[in-house]
């Protein structure tokens, strides 16, 4: 086993420095150190050495009470020492439980012991990040869905921001162009912040991907942290059938699939699509799902090359089928 640290900067420092920090794997217990000792000398009993630790920790006590300096040769010394200062020599020492103190002294031989036989590991630095696990549209209860007229809940980890600041922010920016830095906010807790969230335009009417970002500061002069949202949210679009509207795409000037035709069998039918990857296979699986999570879907249609296809709906979806092309 090595001796784990990690190295952790020193920002208050010119020239700005770093510093080793111990990281500790556990905290052994008397308890454990009784169990060792019982595993190198099996004719005692774990209870037996525990008790002597336990009685040790009683004599060394009544040493010390006695004024004397206890040392365990090769390992370290016990010393009482005093804390505090006095305006003039005559004056009282302050209370005891106020100034008395107990030092130890590791010895330098059992420090050059530890050094001759440790070994170290290096760890990564942590850094302490906003971390947003979830953000779901409150009026529809759908995840990942963002609307100018809904009500957005962004879940997670470290998101407490101060408004008031000019540093923490949420912000909300198209996978093509546009940004708005959120001001309709409700609750901002360190599990959770609600808003009513402003979408920023962006160039063209399919693109309507959004990523997600939550940034603050955990010190008065501490860095600013940003965490981003690993899903993209995405808006809902209003499509007519046979205008070869585009309804999907990434950060690209052209839409990856428009809308070619289809058949309604109502004025107005609000769906979504279902867009999956099979690496396996290479291929894209599409299929029509409703509004509600684990709803009604239908059939699945797989998509291996570019082409038109024709997504079924179901019975009572409104839409009995939509063609567009990939």
């Amino acid at each position: 086993m090595a001796i784990q640290y990690k190295i952790v900067g020193n920002p208050l420092t010119t020239p700005h420095s770093h510093s080793i920090r111990f990281v500790a794997r556990n905290s052994a217990s008397r308890e454990d150190i009784a169990a060792d000792i019982a595993l190198r000398h099996p004719n005692f009993s774990k209870s037996d050495i525990l008790s002597l630790l336990n009685t040790e920790d009683e004599v060394i006590a009544l040493r010390l009470l006695n004024g004397e300096q206890v040392t365990k040769e090769g390992s370290c010394t016990w010393f009482p020492s005093f804390s505090g200062r006095l305006a003039n020599p005559d004056d009282p020492i302050p209370p005891l439980d106020e100034c008395l103190q107990i030092n130890i002294s590791v010895s330098q031989p059992f420090v050059e012991r530890i050094r001759q036989n440790a070994q170290t590991e290096r760890i990564a630095a942590t850094e302490k990040l906003p971390v947003i696990t979830s953000a779901e549209d409150q009026v529809l209860g759908l995840k990942d869905v963002l609307r100018a007229d809904g009500m957005l809940r962004i879940t997670g980890s470290d998101l407490f921001f101060d408004r008031k600041d000019g540093i923490g922010q949420c912000l909300i920016e198209g996978t093509h162009n546009g940004r708005a830095v959120q001001t309709r906010l409700g609750t901002i807790t360190n599990a959770e912040i609600t808003m009513m969230p402003d979408v920023p335009s962006q160039a063209q009417p399919w693109q309507n991907e959004y990523r997600l970002s939550v940034t603050t500061r955990y010190t008065e002069n501490g860095t600013p942290r940003t965490g981003i949202y690993k899903q993209m949210l995405r808006t809902p679009l209003a499509v007519r059938i046979g205008d070869n509207a585009g309804i999907l795409s990434s950060d690209s000037a052209a839409p990856l699939v428009t809308v070619s035709g289809g058949t309604l069998t109502e004025d107005e039918t609000r769906l979504r699509i279902q867009v999956l990857y099979n690496a396996p296979d290479d291929e894209l699986r599409f299929r029509l799902i409703d509004m509600e999570d684990g709803g009604k879907a239908g059939n699945e249609v797989r998509a291996a090359a570019n082409g038109v296809y024709t997504l079924p709906g179901w019975t009572g979806c409104g839409v009995t089928s939509l063609c567009w092309h990939w």
